[in-house]
């Protein structure tokens, strides 16, 4: 049910993880998300699907923490050099990664799994990040939960359950509205 965090980062246990992530990743271009199952994805990792069940309990946690990987972002956020346009790059490149299939997708998979608290703490550091920018240039602070609840919340939302997600031309307001 829950990924295991502190797992070793070299050694057997990374091997595993490393073969089973890479059967998914392979087996999700090859065929429809839904015809995945546990011992599909251990036959072509080269492990027992009892490894799996054991190290993430449940396919859909499986499917969170391949999701999650692809998540963590590769570098820090933009900086233009003012709290407001960081906020606008940093929601710019989300919606654009997140409203695509792939990130429709990756939300679903951490949402189903118990672990929807990962996603929180990768958003939070990135946020985190703007921050401290902004902080260093004296720049006036907006809470970050603010940001979470009036800039990342309304386009999350929008993505996964409207008819579309917001637009780039909606941001600057939501961006706005959380340094208001």
């Amino acid at each position: 049910m829950a990924i295991k965090e502190g797992i070793r980062t070299g050694g057997r246990s990374a091997r595993v993880q490393q073969s089973v992530h890479a059967a998914v990743r392979a087996l999700l271009q090859e065929q429809d998300r839904a015809s995945l199952t546990v011992p599909l994805i251990a036959a072509r990792a080269g492990v027992t699907p009892s490894t799996i069940y054991r190290r993430w309990s449940e396919l859909a946690a499986l499917l969170a923490d391949v999701a999650l990987e692809r998540l963590r972002p590769d570098g820090e956020p933009a900086d233009t050099g003012s709290l407001r346009g960081d906020l606008l790059a940093w929601a710019e490149q989300y919606l654009d990664e997140m409203s695509s299939e792939v990130g429709r997708n990756m939300m679903r998979d951490v949402i189903s799994s118990a672990c929807p608290g990962y996603c929180t703490r990768i958003l939070r550091g990135q946020l985190q990040v703007i921050l401290d920018r902004a902080e260093a240039r004296a720049e006036a602070l907006p809470d970050l939960d603010r940001l979470l609840d009036l800039l990342v919340a309304p386009t999350v939302f929008r993505i996964l359950f409207a008819e579309a997600p917001p637009s780039a031309q909606q941001l600057p307001a939501l961006v706005d509205l959380a340094l208001a």
